[in-house]
């Protein structure tokens, strides 16, 4: 019989904006970033190195210039981004004598950088200024932010994630998601307006994720409780997973903001899944009304979490993807951890 989930919360002395896992971490020593702030005292925003399971005090903390708005490990780089549009990179083993920042500005972001991802040798930034930079390695302890695109204020990115070395995807307020391809002058290729329910003609994009294994495949959590599925085989039919007005097409989860959504390679799908099959990979969710969810294609959402605040963000551990950490919006950490087979399909 499979064994329930359990889920454990953590108080801190301070809000928790963005959590990931480390991929350093080891069973008998597992380990966090946490995107903190306190509003309470100005220039209060640190990123925080913790251990589980007792994080109580930070093993190591680094000071931030504004507080954090994006939050991406790699195997060997934590990066943050913050309000400000200013991106700091740090080795992962979280290493503060050796950042790297890239101040806002001019020549790079002015405002909140909220999209932010690792593809390999270069990462990608996406601003609410509506500008997209490719940065790199630049030699000496350097790195070099080149400008791919500059909307000039008339649209403003909330995510970005790459696919490929050559392509990655973008969503936000006033361009739905796009999909670029550097092998195409860095252009935008494909675009989807998506699926939003009550008659909404457009929402806001708030997260992205691509499965590594269906690149072709982006999964979008929005406004108005929307999550819907884009397939670039059929680039003009998104695949509706949750919205609210959308009748029998999908069952809607929350009702509002959608906040992180990935695939969730833990659960099983009620189907099996081919590369070849048009179905789409059960995917986490979580909500400004507190809701962490798995939903998947033409069935009833799955109910994890059910909290009476805000869930900030959540990260699936990579190595142990029966465990999900959670930035709660009442100052806490929480960690649900999945029974075996606890999530299998009814």
């Amino acid at each position: 019989m499979a064994d329930s989930p359990s889920f454990r919360r953590h108080p801190r002395p301070f809000s928790i904006d963005l959590v990931r896992w480390l991929p350093s971490s080891t069973s008998s020593g597992r380990l966090l970033a946490a995107a903190v702030h306190d509003p309470t005292i100005p220039a209060s925003s640190h990123l925080h190195l913790l251990s589980l399971p007792d994080p109580a005090s930070p093993l190591a903390s680094l000071p931030l210039s504004s507080r954090p708005t994006a939050l991406r490990c790699s195997p060997f780089v934590l990066a943050a981004a913050t309000s400000s549009g200013s991106l700091h990179l740090l080795p992962s083993s979280f290493d503060t004598d050796s950042v790297i920042s890239i101040p806002s500005g001019a020549g790079f972001h002015v405002g909140p950088v909220r999209g932010l991802d690792c593809g390999g040798e270069e990462w990608v930034t996406a601003g609410e200024d509506g500008r997209v930079h490719l940065v790199s390695d630049g030699g000496d302890g350097r790195v070099v932010a080149r400008r791919v695109w500059d909307g000039k204020g008339m649209l403003g990115y909330e995510t970005a994630r790459w696919a490929s070395s050559a392509e990655f995807a973008t969503g936000g307020a006033g361009c739905g998601v796009q999909w670029w391809d550097r092998r195409k002058g860095d252009a935008v290729v494909a675009q989807c307006k998506g699926i939003w329910g009550r008659g909404v003609a457009a929402g806001i994009v708030h997260s992205i994720d691509i499965h590594p294994s269906r690149k072709h495949i982006c999964v979008v959590g929005g406004s108005s409780g929307a999550i819907f599925a884009w397939d670039l085989r059929w680039p003009q039919q998104p695949i509706p997973l949750s919205g609210v007005g959308l009748h029998e097409t999908a069952e809607p989860v929350c009702e509002s903001e959608v906040w992180e959504v990935l695939f969730d390679n833990y659960t099983q799908s009620s189907d099996i899944i081919s590369a070849a099959s048009t179905r789409i990979l059960p995917v986490m969710m979580c909500s400004e009304d507190g809701i962490l969810a798995i939903v998947e294609q033409d069935e009833r959402p799955f109910e994890l979490l059910a909290e009476p605040c805000a869930i900030n963000s959540f990260d699936i551990d990579p190595q142990n993807p029966s465990d999900v950490v959670c930035a709660l919006e009442w100052e806490s950490i929480g960690v649900l951890t999945r029974g075996r087979d606890a999530m299998a399909a009814e």
